[in-house]
């Protein structure tokens, strides 16, 4: 029967402890490595002699906090053992894999223990492109009521989002299909990939294509959102510029009034002399006003 060792966080000591003796030291140094750059590791597996040695990222969500974070899990897979080294983002909670363990049969060997991983890794990117998927449907429902600003921040934020999952998952996938085409292997003794395990993998990698797939999807629904966020605040634009048009075309007829008659009057003037011209102007000016404004409104102009 094969063994699941799962380390969090562990100190050097703690890996030379629990490392199978016949890959310690080039395991070791691997684990150990120092990072390359600030962004995750890039998704890999890969032979070495009589170990395999994998790097994967679990994509974790915050619902609370609108934002994913990813755990790095480092595997040493040998015949009988399978290590796990998950490595966890400062201020963020460990993955906990007891439930992949729990799931594993009595007679699993090692190589399907990294299955059962593996799977429930493409399950966690399937999750989290629906819930992607979620949350764009309901930023596109509060469209019309949210703030523009508000709504394009959101949409810059899970467009990086997006970008950042498939940076993670596409490589993935790319490691998990070389396990698929049997090109991965140990150089001696028994495979740990037999045909079976390799079946199994199937269909993680089919998991993960629709993950890849689905990001296609959220991709279009972005770029939808994001032209319905444009045609609306075009229409908000068309609407204020009509209003100061109507509310300048109130302005207008008055202004010809008073300018055609001037408001003053030495001899009760407009029209030469009439006793009530002051008031016949000023009587010209609200009636014109009034009705522009009536017929604005019937327009829904104003």
């Amino acid at each position: 029967m094969a063994e699941w060792i799962d380390l969090i966080d562990p100190s050097p000591d703690e890996l030379r402890a629990k490392l199978p003796r016949e890959v310690q030291q080039t395991a070791l140094a691997l684990l150990l490595a120092p990072a390359r750059h600030a962004d995750e590791p890039r998704p890999t597996l890969q032979a070495h002699g009589d170990y395999i040695f994998g790097v994967f990222l679990l994509a974790i969500p915050v619902p609370d906090e609108n934002r994913v974070f990813y755990q790095e899990i480092d595997v040493v897979l040998t015949h009988d053992v399978l290590v796990t080294v998950s490595k966890t983002p400062p201020g963020e909670a460990p993955y906990d894999p007891r439930p992949v363990r729990e799931s594993c049969q009595p007679d699993d060997e090692a190589g399907m223990m990294l299955y059962r991983l593996v799977d429930d890794i493409a399950e966690h990117y399937l999750d989290l492109v629906d819930a992607l998927d979620d949350e764009i449907d309901e930023l596109e429902d509060g469209v019309e009521a949210a703030a523009a600003e508000l709504t394009r921040n959101r949409l810059s934020e899970l467009r990086h989002d997006l970008l950042h999952i498939r940076r993670t998952l596409a490589p993935t996938r790319d490691a998990v299909r070389r396990i698929v085409d049997n090109v991965i292997e140990v150089d001696e003794g028994r495979e740990v990939f037999p045909h079976d395990v390799e079946i199994a993998f199937n269909s993680a990698y089919d998991k993960l294509l629709r993950a890849i797939d689905g990001l296609e999807l959220s991709r279009d629904l972005i770029a939808s959102v994001r032209d319905y966020l444009l045609a609306k605040i075009a229409n908000d634009q068309n609407e204020v510029t009509k209003r100061l048009t109507a509310i300048a075309s109130l302005l207008l007829v008055p202004t010809f009034i008073v300018g055609l008659y001037g408001q003053n009057f030495l001899h009760h003037f407009p029209e030469i002399h009439w006793q009530y011209g002051y008031v016949w102007s000023w009587a010209l000016i609200l009636a014109t006003t009034i009705a522009q404004f009536v017929w604005f409104r019937r327009r829904r102009w104003i």
